[in-house]
């Protein structure tokens, strides 16, 4: 390893180290200010601000609402019967078919 990488990594480690102390003591205030962020990021997306950012600029397209009735008719037959998956319960047969000298009665 090159040296700068060294301090780079030792640099890195004593922040991570004060930015455990500092959790580890106030993680309510962290966690309250982080709410807070998401807060004010979730009201300027919703406001349009993220849509004027991806326009740069251009003007805001014309979106004219449509309605769409669907008149009545004759809907297409079913190809097949549509899955029944409780089918109704069969009366039990009489006897077994393999075993004809014992019926169940």
């Amino acid at each position: 390893m090159q040296p700068w990488q060294i301090k780079a990594l030792k640099l890195e480690v004593s922040g991570l180290d004060a930015l455990n102390g500092y959790l580890s003591e106030h993680a309510l205030y962290f966690l309250v200010a982080i709410i807070g962020l998401l807060v004010v990021l979730l009201g300027w997306v919703l406001s349009g601000g993220l849509l004027r950012k991806l326009l740069n600029g251009r003007p805001m397209p014309d979106v004219q609402p449509t309605i769409v009735i669907q008149l009545p008719g004759t809907p297409p037959p079913p190809a097949e019967p549509p899955f029944d998956p409780f089918p109704p319960l069969r009366e039990p047969p009489d006897y077994y078919e393999h075993d004809d000298d014992y019926p169940l009665e």
